[in-house]
C-alpha cells in the first residue's frame, strides 16, 4: 500500500473539505448529520457520475454503518434493560450498598472506576468492559456523587485509551502493527514500553488534575432521592436480594470463562450481552411473575428505543467517516480501495520532509489522520509499514515508530476523541458523545506531546 504512489483525485479534496466542515460545525456545537448526508452526495455524484449512484451512496453508507454499529447497540440495548429491571426490583440498590463502603468519595470512585476498566480491558477489551463496568460498577459511581460525564471520562481514558493502545494482555494492536513493519509483537511491547506508559498516566492524570474540582464537588442527592433510599433499605425484597447476588456472580463467571477458554473480542462481549439478558428475563420471572412476559417486552423495548435514539446520528456520521477507510469498497465499489483518508495519509508520507524526528512526527499525524473513521484498528497496518519504511531511511528505531502510530491511531479511533467513535461509554453513561470527546481532548493531546517527546529521547 505504501509503496505505489498516490494520485488525489477530486473526490480525495471534496472529502478532506468534508472532514474540516463536520469537525468545525461539532467545535461550534452544532450537529452534523444534515452536513455528513449532504457530503455523502457530494461524494457519490463526483465518485460515480451519477445522481442514481450519489442517491445509492447515501443509502448504502448509513446501511454500512448501521452494520458495523449493531453488535454495540445490541450491547447497550440489553444491559439498558438489565439496568431498567435492577432498577424496578430494587437490587440496584441491595448491590450498591457493600459498593458504597469503598466508593466513599467523587475522586475515589474516578480512580477506582477507571482502574477497574483497564484492568478489564487488558483481558477483555474495552467493548465487553464496558457492558461490564457499566452494568455493575456505574450505579455504584453515581450515588457516591461521581457525576456521570466523569465516570464516561474515566472508563473511556483508561479502557479504550490506555489498556486498548498498549493491549499488552491480548496483543492484538500491537501484533497487526509488528506484522505491517516486519519485527515481533515483543519488539513493540518492549521497546514501545516507555511511550506507551508516558501516554496513559499523563492523559489519565491530566484528565483528573483538569476536572478535579468538578468531580469532587457534584453531588447527585436530592431530599426526595435519600427519602427514597430510606425507603429502599427499610424494604429490600428476597427477589431483589436473590437477583443483587446472581448478577455480579454471573458477570464474574463470564470472566472466568472469558480468560480460561480464550474468548475474547465480539466474542467477550456476545458473552456479556447474553449473560445481561437471561439475568433480565430470570429477574423478570422471580419479580413479576405473570407479568413477567409484558415486562420482558417492556425492558426490551426500553432498551433499544435508548440505544438507537444515541446511536441514531452517530450512524449518519459514521457514515460518512467510513469512506475514509476500508468501508469506501462496499459503498462505492470496487474501483475504490483502501479509503480516501488513507490515501490522504500516504500521500502525506510521500511528500513530507523526513529526518528521525519529522518521521515521528508523521507516525503521529498518519496514526490520527486513519483514526478519524473511528476504528482504532484499521489504521495499523499503514502505521505499521510507514514505521518500517521510515526506520530504514532515516536510522530511527522501527518499534519506536510503530509505538507512536498505534497509539495515535487507537487513541484516536479506538475511541477518545472522535465522538462517533467512544458512543459506547457514553451510551452506558447516557452522556452526549460530543461533550465526552471535548472534555477528553485536552488530555489526549497532552498526552501526545508527552509521548513525542518521550520517543525522541528513543529514536
Amino acid at each position: 500500500m505504501f509503496d505505489s504512489a498516490t494520485v488525489l483525485t477530486p473526490i480525495h479534496y471534496i472529502y478532506l473539505i468534508g472532514v474540516i466542515v463536520i469537525l468545525s460545525v461539532m467545535i461550534l456545537r452544532r450537529d452534523t448529520p444534515a452536513v455528513c448526508i449532504g457530503f455523502l452526495f457530494l461524494l457519490g455524484v463526483v465518485g460515480l457520475g451519477s445522481i442514481s449512484g450519489s442517491i445509492m451512496t447515501v443509502f448504502k453508507a448509513i446501511l454500512y454503518a448501521a452494520r458495523e454499529f449493531m453488535e454495540i447497540i445490541a450491547t447497550i440495548a440489553l444491559v439498558t434493560a438489565l439496568s431498567k429491571c435492577l432498577k424496578d426490583l430494587g437490587s440496584d440498590y441491595v448491590m450498591m450498598v457493600p459498593m458504597s463502603k469503598v466508593m466513599k468519595t467523587p475522586s475515589v470512585t474516578w480512580w477506582i472506576l477507571g482502574i477497574t476498566m483497564f484492568l478489564f480491558s487488558l483481558f477483555l477489551w474495552p467493548s465487553p468492559s464496558v457492558a461490564l463496568v457499566g452494568a455493575i460498577m456505574l450505579p455504584f459511581a453515581v450515588k457516591s456523587g461521581l457525576k456521570p460525564l466523569y465516570a464516561a471520562i474515566a472508563m473511556n481514558l483508561f479502557g479504550h485509551g490506555f489498556a486498548l493502545s498498549y493491549d499488552l494482555v491480548i496483543q492484538g494492536a500491537p501484533a497487526i502493527s509488528a506484522g505491517a513493519a516486519g519485527i515481533s509483537t515483543s519488539d513493540i511491547l518492549n521497546s514501545g514500553r516507555p511511550i506507551f506508559l508516558v501516554m496513559g498516566i499523563v492523559t489519565v492524570v491530566t484528565a483528573y488534575l483538569l476536572n478535579r474540582k468538578d468531580i469532587a464537588a457534584f453531588s447527585i442527592f436530592t431530599d426526595s432521592q435519600i427519602y427514597e433510599d430510606k425507603k429502599e433499605r427499610q424494604k429490600p425484597s428476597k427477589v431483589a436480594i436473590i437477583i443483587a447476588i446472581v448478577t455480579p456472580l454471573a458477570f464474574l463467571a463470564d470472566i472466568v470463562l472469558m480468560v480460561l477458554m480464550d474468548i475474547k473480542g465480539s466474542d467477550a462481549t456476545s458473552i456479556v450481552s447474553g449473560t445481561a439478558v437471561l439475568l433480565m428475563c430470570f429477574g423478570a420471572v422471580l419479580g413479576f411473575g405473570k407479568q413477567s412476559l409484558e415486562k420482558v417486552t417492556d425492558y426490551v423495548t426500553t432498551g433499544f428505543l435508548f440505544a438507537i435514539q444515541i446511536f441514531a446520528p452517530v450512524i449518519i456520521i459514521g457514515a460518512f467517516f467510513f469512506l475514509g477507510g476500508e468501508g469506501i469498497t462496499t459503498i462505492m465499489g470496487s474501483q475504490f480501495e483502501g479509503g480516501l483518508m488513507n490515501d490522504w495519509a500516504v500521500w502525506l508520507a510521500h511528500h513530507a520532509p523526513l529526518n528521525k524526528y519529522m518521521a515521528a512526527f508523521i507516525e503521529m499525524v498518519v496514526g490520527s489522520l486513519t483514526g478519524l473513521d473511528g476504528s482504532g484498528f484499521s489504521g495499523l497496518p499503514l502505521t505499521g509499514a510507514l514505521a518500517q519504511t521510515f526506520g530504514s531511511a532515516v536510522g530511527a528505531s522501527v518499534p519506536i515508530l510503530a509505538s507512536l502510530g498505534q497509539i495515535t491511531a487507537v487513541f484516536v479511533g479506538g475511541g477518545t476523541i472522535v465522538p462517533w467513535g467512544l458512543i459506547p461509554v457514553a451510551a452506558i453513561c447516557n452522556v452526549s458523545p460530543v461533550e465526552l470527546a471535548r472534555k477528553n481532548m485536552v488530555p489526549v493531546l497532552i498526552g501526545f506531546v508527552f509521548a513525542f517527546i518521550t520517543a525522541c529521547f528513543l529514536l
